[in-house]
């Protein structure tokens, strides 16, 4: 069943979601997505609009290559924003790239022949280069979870750089269970696979899969439904790909 967190009528009008910043419709609009929802041709256009209409003036000062060009995240009381799939961040580093990176994605998987966001998708892929998280398998501190961030906007905007998706899984696979990470940075993990190559994805899956197993029984009260249900949606969406639960699985619907 689609959640309410998406209404038909928050597409429409001026590509705003009523009060609500390029933030809320990139999260809402990925959350949609993610449990299988459809827009259509004029939601996108309006999904569009309203997080072009959120990109940064060039005369804001910017921190350099490890920090976002186009979408710098506005000032929310020194609240960092949470990722697609919630982690909540310490650092400037994932909360400002996580931003940034989710909604050049969106633009690009709905506009990606428009030639700003062309532009900005490719002058953001060389940034990404610069950077520790981005290219130099870095997994300090909150480095490791950027890492996952870039290799989800690599797999939707540069699908054939195939060296580079399997790099930034390598770091993930090097460091996960180094220490105590975010925990939703397994789920974020999940998401990508189904979101790749399924030739790069499929020994991963098949590598997580007792873990990904193990979790279709779990639940977290001290979640929204709304996360419930798109975490679950994660871990179906991830299983489906290589069909691995067709047989002694069950399907999950709304428990994890």
């Amino acid at each position: 069943m689609m959640s309410n967190l998406i209404n038909k009528t928050e597409y429409e009008g001026n590509g705003c979601a009523g009060s609500n910043s390029a933030y809320d419709l990139m999260i809402r609009t990925n959350h949609r997505l993610i449990k299988g929802g459809e827009l259509t041709e004029a939601q996108k256009e309006s999904v569009v609009r309203g997080l072009l209409g959120a990109k940064t003036p060039p005369d804001i000062k910017r921190w350099g290559s490890m920090y976002p060009i186009f979408f710098i995240p506005p000032e929310r009381n020194n609240k960092k924003l949470q990722t697609v799939v919630p982690m909540s961040p310490k650092t400037e580093i994932l909360s400002q790239n996580a931003y940034e990176l989710e909604i050049i994605r969106l633009l690009f998987m709905f506009a990606g022949q428009n030639d700003e966001i062309k532009h900005m998708t490719n002058e953001t892929l060389k940034r990404l280069k610069k950077t520790c998280f981005g290219y130099k398998r870095c997994a300090t501190g909150e480095c490791f979870e950027s890492s996952v961030v870039v290799l989800r906007f690599l797999s939707a905007v540069a699908p054939k750089q195939t060296d580079w998706i399997k790099k930034q899984i390598s770091v993930f696979n090097g460091h996960y269970f180094n220490k105590r990470r975010h925990s939703g940075v397994l789920k974020y993990f999940w998401m990508c696979l189904y979101e790749m190559p399924f030739e790069i994805a499929e020994p991963e899956i098949m590598r997580y899969r007792d873990n990904i197993l193990a979790q279709t029984s779990r639940r977290q009260n001290d979640l929204s439904e709304d996360i419930q249900e798109v975490l679950a949606h994660i871990i179906n969406n991830t299983l489906a790909l290589s069909q691995i639960n067709n047989t002694k699985e069950k399907r999950i619907d709304g428990n994890y």
